[in-house]
């Protein structure tokens, strides 16, 4: 039996095991601030879209928006037209954004962690 110890440089490719954990942190914070991003704009159309459909106060656009996209449901049941098809949308959208931003904020960690723990039991 050989029981000579590999490097790591020779166990892992260096863009995955060498990168240091700056660059991950970085990586991380990125995905982070884009998720952030991702949901005050969409906080801030749903606002909007009460104040403009439903025309309701600043306070409760805020509380109706902010429901939908924690997925709770809307506070004010909508009376106008309009503002019923801009609760549905925004109700559909608010579905595909808490999708996008568990995805943008989850995927990274898992996937720097699967990769590198199938490259230990591979050793690549």
């Amino acid at each position: 039996m050989n029981f000579a110890v590999k490097p790591l440089s020779a166990t892992f490719p260096s863009h995955h095991y060498g990168q240091p954990i700056l660059s991950f942190a970085k990586r991380l914070a990125l995905h982070l601030a884009l998720a952030i991003g991702l949901l005050i704009a969409s906080l801030l159309a749903g606002i909007l879209g009460y104040r403009c459909y439903e025309h309701l106060s600043a306070l409760d656009a805020f509380i109706n928006a902010a429901m939908l996209l924690g997925g709770m449901g809307p506070v004010n049941i909508p009376v106008t037209s309009g503002g019923k098809l801009f609760a549905g949308f925004y109700a559909l959208y608010a579905g595909l954004v808490f999708i996008v931003t568990a995805a943008l904020i989850i995927t990274l960690p898992s996937c720097t962690v699967s990769c590198t723990s199938s490259m230990r039991t591979k050793n690549i």
